[in-house]
């Protein structure tokens, strides 16, 4: 491939060789550069703003040695002792390092692709990336030990907070996960901003502060991060850390909807539902929840529940509404229990059972529903 391999390394496009022609050339047998050279050559590679890959293979102090004599090019001659600390092992560790280095870049671009993608689906997140890490036979130790050395992008600084954060193969620790958060935020990661306003928000590693928490959320939202517009959409709504505006609420989380945030077209029903920054519109608020409902959210099926019991949008239809609340129920929604106890309470469209009612009373009140609760009250006093 290559006759005269000292030609290309003198050639301009040296520096757009990909990393297999560079390899292949300076194994290349007709070769007649020493392997002091080599590295020069190497250095010059665009690889020279990642000193990273030589790191492991050649001593710290020799290796900051080569580097002063490539940039100072004040001296051709490197000294004996040097040269013989460069042995015939290098050349093959280059190519060891360089594609270990890039496996670990790519395992933490995808592991934040993930993370970006879980946040918008609305998934929890520890399990399943830990379920990723296992499915792909990744080693998480592994991936933790190599980002504490290699804090050279924001995604390798926004994951090793995340390790931190949710205590992944080490202790967890707030402290340090949100001050990386903040260090790839003001990169502009938009996972970590989004992550620093939920710090902000719960007091994770820092003091709540709801106006900061409201401006690493607007910053993410900005750049069309979904779940960041859900909390700004909610800020709005509740007058949390900004000033109250239910139109810029609607906005918001219609922007959120649109991007496939499925709580978001929850909280639009009831916008539509309530007239809050919007019209109201009963059909459409149905149409919502049904969306909502239709995707798994089990708010949306409480709701879509509450439009079937109670004629809204829709012809009313109790047993629809009992099986809505009956999805939801098995979901841990406390909401759907207490409705559905207060069907089997009542009789509402289908056979009164006492039983059945303090049985979901009882779901939703350890859950903390303060109507649950009383509920449950009333029924074991009077029976």
């Amino acid at each position: 491939m290559f006759k005269e391999p000292e030609k290309v390394f003198n050639s301009i496009d040296f520096n757009s060789l990909s990393e297999n022609c560079l390899i292949s050339l300076i194994q290349h047998d007709n070769i007649k550069m020493n392997v002091t050279q080599v590295w020069e050559q190497v250095l010059k590679w665009e690889y020279l703003d990642k000193v990273y890959p030589y790191k492991k293979v050649i001593p710290k102090d020799l290796r900051e040695n080569l580097f002063k004599h490539f940039m100072d090019q004040q001296n051709n001659n490197l000294e004996p002792n040097m040269i013989k600390e460069i042995d015939s092992m290098a050349i093959s560790s280059i190519q060891k390092n360089l594609s270990i280095e890039k496996d670990f870049n790519i395992i933490v671009d995808k592991i934040n692709d993930l993370i970006h993608k879980l946040l918008n689906k609305e998934i929890k997140l520890k399990q399943q990336v830990i379920k990723y890490y296992n499915d792909h036979n990744m080693n998480s130790q592994e991936i933790y030990n190599w980002l504490l050395n290699n804090q050279i992008s924001t995604n390798s600084i926004f994951l090793l907070g995340y390790f931190n954060f949710h205590g992944i193969v080490t202790s967890q620790n707030n402290n340090k996960a949100f001050n990386l958060f903040i260090n790839a935020s003001e990169k502009d990661h938009v996972i970590a901003q989004y992550f620093v306003g939920k710090c902000y928000t719960h007091g994770y590693g820092t003091i709540k502060n709801e106006k900061l928490a409201f401006e690493y959320y607007e910053k993410a939202a900005n750049k069309n991060y979904a779940v960041s517009q859900l909390e700004v959409g909610f800020s709005y709504l509740n007058g949390i850390g900004i000033k109250e505006d239910f139109k810029k609420a609607f906005y918001w989380y219609e922007k959120a909807a649109n991007n496939g945030i499925i709580a978001a077209v929850n909280n639009l029903g009831l916008c539509y539902l309530n007239g809050t920054g919007i019209g109201k519109d009963y059909n459409k608020a149905f149409e919502l929840y049904k969306q909502s409902a239709e995707e798994g959210n089990s708010d949306g099926m409480v709701m879509l529940g509450y439009c079937y019991r109670n004629g809204v949008g829709i012809e009313i239809d109790k047993q629809k509404a009992f099986e809505l609340y009956q999805n939801a129920a098995n979901l841990e929604n406390k909401i759907a229990q207490n409705n559905l106890a207060s069907m089997y309470e009542r009789g509402d469209g289908i056979t009164k059972d006492i039983h059945k009612a303090i049985y979901w009373y009882e779901k939703s009140a350890r859950q903390g529903h303060e109507g649950a609760k009383n509920g449950l009250k009333r029924l074991q006093i009077n029976n």
